[in-house]
């Protein structure tokens, strides 16, 4: 018969194997989640910064190389004394000109005709930053680049610019995506924009101005209607264009923290100044 209060070493030895594992669990336990805060912390506030950071210096560096930056919305009358023929509704002689031009074609025939839109322009190389998209309601200044990779452009914190749409000032659509969590999140606040709200693209040889139209506030990832070069949405036929124009097309993911689906700002080319 054993006496009573009497621990054998066997009992100690199970309890102290016990308390180790309960101890080294818990180390684990605790590691992990220092990893995965310091995971979220990387995410969400070191890419950001340098991204901004990167994209800012991005900006000043084309700013450099053009001379004096083009600060500034362009007033209606000064887009008519360059002969642009934009002055309203940028729809004055959209219809003169083929809404599926690609690539320079479209800036060739315009200018040709006195307008002198992207004239002289090089076709950006994959990846380039060539232009600088300005969005005074979003105090958002941040460098367009070609393509919309996102190592090699929206991970920079840059605007990518779909390959095979307009470039600026071309008539079709002008389509561009950016971040909209992470990395910069240049378009966080993209539901912000209200009609009427101006957007500006500057490059090298001009300045334009668009003019904030209409929003699709959600749609498939899948839905290349909305940058087609008169966009109107294939899963909401109703969100959209039916006719030839200037247009720029803004995307992002949404909601917030999630790329389940997409949303879209258009806008339509209200004037033009050469540089």
């Amino acid at each position: 018969m054993r006496a009573p209060g009497i621990v054998h070493h066997g009992t100690r030895r199970r309890r102290a194997a016990f308390r180790r594992a309960a101890w080294s669990g818990a180390e684990v336990l605790v590691t992990v989640g220092v990893v995965l805060l310091l995971l979220v912390v990387h995410q969400l506030w070191w890419t950001n910064r340098q991204a901004q950071h990167n994209a800012e210096r991005k900006v000043q560096a084309l700013e450099r190389e053009w001379g004096t930056p083009a600060s500034g919305s362009d007033s209606p009358d000064a887009s008519a004394s360059s002969g642009t023929g934009v002055t309203g509704g940028g729809e004055a002689d959209a219809g003169k000109t083929d809404a599926g031009e690609t690539g320079t074609g479209g800036a060739g025939r315009r200018s040709s005709s006195g307008a002198g839109v992207n004239s002289g322009q090089a076709q950006p190389r994959w990846s380039q930053a060539y232009a600088v998209l300005s969005i005074p309601r979003l105090s958002l200044r941040v460098p367009v680049a070609e393509g919309v990779s996102k190592p090699d452009v929206l991970n920079k914190g840059y605007v990518g610019h779909y390959k095979g749409t307009q470039q600026p000032g071309q008539a079709g659509n002008f389509a561009l995506a950016g971040h909209r969590n992470t990395h910069g999140e240049p378009f966080r606040f993209l539901p912000r924009l209200r009609r009427g709200d101006t957007i500006t693209v500057e490059t090298r040889a001009a300045v334009y101005t668009y003019t904030v139209d209409r929003t699709l506030a959600q749609t498939s990832p899948r839905d290349g209607g909305v940058i087609r070069p008169v966009p109107r949405s294939t899963v909401r036929p109703s969100y959209g264009y039916s006719e030839p124009g200037y247009y720029i097309t803004l995307t992002t993911c949404t909601p917030e923290y999630t790329s389940r689906y997409r949303m879209a700002v258009w806008g339509k080319l209200t004037a033009m100044r050469p540089r």
